[in-house]
Formats: structure tokens, C-alpha cells, sequence
């Protein structure tokens, strides 16, 4: 069941409903959120809340979509140490 928590961005109250467990994680993604708003606010070069947050979404999903990439060129460098492992695992076994 979903519970109301109280976020601030940016100056505003918002109410957003979130399951119990999940209110950790609401809490710290609205403080990284206002910290992104807040940013570009203190840049001066976008005026407007909305544009702000435009501005702080597209910053956002920048940064995920880098995450995800480097999360996936890790995924490829673990599967190249694992082929590797095995084929030292049987030219290990082949001396034997």
C-alpha cells in the first residue's frame, strides 16, 4: 500500500505516493533531483521552473545513459576474462 511522503524541489512541496519500502529511495532521488535543478538555477543561463526542469531531466538521462553504457562495456570485459579463465582452465587441464 502506498504511503504520501512530502518531497521539496526547488523550493516546491510536493506530495508523491510511494510504497513504504521504496521511500528511501524517493527521498534520495528528490534531493538529486533538486540538487540538479538547483545547479542550473544557480548557472542563470535557463530561466523558468519548467525549463529548469527540462534541462535537469535531460542532465539525468545523460548520466544514465552513460551509466548503462559503461555498465555494459564492463558486462563485455567480465564475459572476455571469463572465455579467457576457461581457456586457461583447459590448457591447464591439457599439461596434466
Amino acid at each position: 500500500m502506498s504511503e504520501p511522503v512530502k518531497v521539496k524541489i526547488l523550493g516546491h512541496d510536493y506530495t508523491v505516493a510511494c510504497p513504504p519500502e521504496a521511500k528511501g529511495g524517493l527521498l534520495q532521488s528528490a534531493d538529486y533531483v533538486d540538487r540538479k535543478m538547483r545547479e542550473i538555477h544557480a548557472a542563470g543561463k535557463v530561466v523558468g521552473t519548467d525549463r529548469i526542469a527540462v534541462m535537469a531531466a535531460l542532465n539525468i538521462a545523460h548520466e544514465l545513459l552513460e551509466a548503462q553504457a559503461e555498465n555494459q562495456r564492463m558486462a563485455d570485459v567480465r564475459q572476455r576474462i571469463a572465455a579467457l579463465d576457461a581457456r586457461i582452465a583447459e590448457a591447464v587441464e591439457q599439461d596434466r
